[in-house]
């Protein structure tokens, strides 16, 4: 990593992630090996059909040593936690770092919505988040990733070269110039580095 880039390695207090066609393996990768003394939050939308149960809570529980579950409407987004929206609902972080779920119009053909995830979670967080938008087929998250780069968060997205589909990683890249544009290896590492730097500025 270059010296710029790890002067924007900085304290956040949680991750957003988005994702759609691909994803499920995307965050297999990105999740690989992740300790079990984790310790941020980390909060996904990954578009699912509505009609269908959500088994991702399921699957990852069994790859991961740490809580995986789904985001209940009004609960606290605690630490040491993946989260997953529910099919169906948008999910949303309040300004009271809890979680709100929606059943307002589809944004971009999807609800769950990124868009709607990551722009209030930047309202919630201002920059002390970070977002990362992955592999998927529409331009959902793009506006959300930038709203969290306006507001001072840190924002990466998956080298497009590498999604299994490129086009929601550039509609980001379009939008602005993300802190980072790497492989899923590369943003994993940046994960275990922003856990440690939450770790180290734990009270």
């Amino acid at each position: 990593m270059k010296q710029d880039e790890r002067s924007r390695i900085r304290r956040v207090d949680a991750v957003v992630i988005g994702t759609s066609a691909g994803g499920v393996d995307a965050l297999g990768l990105l999740f690989a090996e992740l300790p079990a003394q984790w310790h941020l939050p980390l909060v996904v939308v990954l578009h699912l059909p509505e009609e269908h149960e959500s088994r991702l809570p399921e699957i990852f529980r069994q790859r991961l040593p740490f809580a995986v579950r789904e985001a209940q409407d009004k609960a606290p987004v605690a630490p040491a936690c993946l989260y997953f929206a529910p099919p169906g609902y948008h999910l949303s972080i309040e300004r009271s770092r809890c979680f709100s779920l929606s059943c307002e119009p589809p944004v971009l053909f999807s609800r769950p919505s990124i868009d709607v995830l990551m722009s209030s979670a930047a309202d919630a967080y201002g920059p002390s988040l970070a977002g990362l938008l992955l592999t998927g087929a529409n331009e959902d998250g793009a506006q959300g990733l930038h709203d969290i780069h306006r507001a001072g968060g840190l924002s990466a997205v998956q080298d497009p070269a590498e999604a299994q589909v490129p086009t929601m990683p550039q509609a980001a890249i379009d939008r602005h110039t993300p802190d980072f544009v790497r492989p899923l290896r590369e943003l994993r590492a940046l994960l275990l580095q922003l856990d440690a730097v939450y770790r180290h500025h734990a009270p």
